[in-house]
């Protein structure tokens, strides 16, 4: 089932997020896709605040993973941006991350989207609408 969300303020973003965060349970994937600024780090900032995270949420762009520990579920939030191949993806440990209770949030997830268990993962998108806003489509497992 997909559900569609019209977000017209990071606030109102980060507030889907955290309700979504609210009802994980432990394995779920969070597979974002939009372009550059269209406010997935800023999703993964809802999922944090949702957890129970209260250190702040940067984009990993750079450091590829970032882990979050010691919410009421921990958070594995990678950046795939820069990777080119799968190969490359294997250093990241995601498929051992794939197997815990975590909640994984992937940014750019098409390289590893054959990996990503359909029973569990999220695919939210993100579209800019003709007045700025940004619809968010998320189709639930």
């Amino acid at each position: 089932m997909t559900s569609h969300h019209l977000c017209r303020s990071a606030q109102e973003t980060m507030n889907l997020a955290a309700d979504a965060a609210h009802l994980a349970q432990g394995g779920e994937v969070f597979a974002l896709y939009g372009e550059l600024g269209a406010g997935k780090t800023t999703f993964v900032k809802g999922l944090a605040a949702g957890l129970g995270f209260q250190q702040p949420v940067t984009s990993p762009t750079f450091n590829l993973v970032h882990y979050y520990r010691g919410g009421r579920l921990d958070l594995v939030h990678y950046d795939l941006y820069r990777l080119k191949r799968l190969e490359e993806v294997e250093a990241l440990d995601l498929e051992q991350e794939l197997s815990q209770e975590n909640v994984l949030a992937i940014e750019w997830p098409k390289l590893v989207e054959p990996l990503l268990p359909d029973s569990r993962t999220y695919r939210v998108v993100f579209a800019e609408t003709q007045d700025g806003a940004w619809r968010v489509s998320m189709t639930n497992p």
